[in-house]
């Protein structure tokens, strides 16, 4: 098993259409920042056709639960 599936995701990946108050946030997918840190490999479970793609860091809450 390689390092990147031992580890917790650092981020979590989101579709996001709209704007302001109305925008709406999917959750579809984690990233993880390569080991060189240069980059970032990315696991989706889709891919969206419009809006677009945020990536924000995964919430320590989140972090503690997992563990």
């Amino acid at each position: 098993m390689s390092d990147t599936t031992k580890n917790r995701p650092a981020f979590r990946l989101y579709s996001v259409t709209g704007e302001g108050k109305s925008a709406r946030w999917t959750d579809i997918g984690v990233a993880w920042a390569t080991r060189d840190g240069k980059g970032f490999t990315l696991t989706l479970n889709a891919l969206p056709l419009n809006g677009r793609i945020v990536m924000r860091e995964t919430a320590d809450k989140e972090n503690e639960a997992a563990a």
